[in-house]
């Protein structure tokens, strides 16, 4: 009997000493997107306002110095941020969050999910044609692709999906969002929007929220959002978050829409690296300001103070 007991200890200890070593064990994070999370544990992202981390996030900016505080009591310059570390309890802060501001070609964003709903509608096919205009129009800002969409959807289709009422991308009771009423293009006629009349147009919370439902999946649907991840990864232009992320993240994995014109610069990002204790974060920057570029180039660094010790220092 001591021999039979002993055994059975034995395979016991193996099977748990395996399952230790060799991962079977449930996992609490993921390390992909997009996120799952059950319905009953979905929280919307102005409910995960974190005191602390808004905190952190006004002073490190404020010791940037004059012009920055300058520049955010005009409401000139707005910071998002939405930490998703704890992808269960993501964490949201932002300053100027809810303030309409010109922000060029970041609002294509917008074009992208108008015709991944009307894919998801059965209203088109995805042509190679399509698909490449959708690509370049992220990755290159590339302006006649975006033209060519917004032909494709009218203004009016853009803005329905922009104002769902399950989206709420642009909301008159939080300060407008994400809107696109102008071809990119010199001529063509306008649908500026209902508030501030900007013609291209967003606001750093609306478009934290549009990363924050596309890394759970839950932008149009989950197949949509996957495919939305893969038109917004590898950007091809490397300046501003880029810039800043090739160097302090070389292998993390970037979604990114900025946008430049004359003095307004805008660039937002979901940073992703695969690793447990990875950079996982959105960051949204708008400024107005000659040097902007610079300074969002800038703002990485000081976000990645602020977030820490939620993120790995190199």
């Amino acid at each position: 009997m001591k021999f039979l007991f002993s055994t059975w200890v034995a395979v016991l200890v193996f099977l748990l000493w395996g399952n230790i070593c060799f991962g079977d064990t449930p996992s609490t994070k993921t390390n992909s997107l997009p996120l799952q999370i059950a319905d009953s544990d979905w929280q919307p992202l102005r409910d995960q306002l974190d005191p602390e981390l808004q905190n952190r996030l006004m002073a490190h900016v404020q010791r940037k110095g004059k012009v920055w505080r300058s520049l955010l009591e005009k409401n000139r310059l707005s910071v998002g941020i939405v930490d998703l570390t704890d992808e269960q309890n993501p964490r949201f802060a932002h300053i100027n969050g809810d303030e309409m501001m010109y922000a060029a070609s970041l609002p294509k964003i917008a074009i992208l999910l108008a015709m991944h709903h009307s894919i998801e509608a059965g209203k088109l096919s995805v042509t190679p044609e399509l698909r490449a205009d959708m690509g370049n129009m992220i990755r290159f800002s590339d302006n006649a692709a975006a033209t060519r969409l917004i032909d494709y959807l009218g203004f009016e289709g853009i803005e329905k999906v922009l104002c769902d009422s399950t989206l709420k991308l642009y909301d008159p009771e939080y300060g407008g969002g994400l809107w696109v009423g102008k071809r990119y293009a010199r001529r063509g006629p306008r649908n500026p929007d209902p508030l501030e009349g900007l013609s291209h147009a967003a606001t750093v919370n609306q478009v934290c929220r549009f990363y924050y439902l596309l890394a759970y999946g839950r932008l149009v649907s989950e197949e949509r959002s996957k495919e939305m991840l893969k038109d917004m990864s590898n950007p091809g232009i490397h300046h501003k978050f880029v810039g800043s992320l090739e160097t302090l993240a070389p292998d993390a994995t970037l979604y990114r829409k900025s946008g430049t014109w004359r003095n307004w610069h805008s660039d937002s990002v979901l940073v992703w690296e695969h690793n447990d204790n990875g950079r996982r974060y959105i960051l949204v920057g708008m400024v107005e300001y000659s040097h902007g570029g610079m300074m969002l180039k800038d703002l990485v660094p000081t976000v990645e103070e602020v977030l820490r010790p939620s993120i790995v220092a190199e």
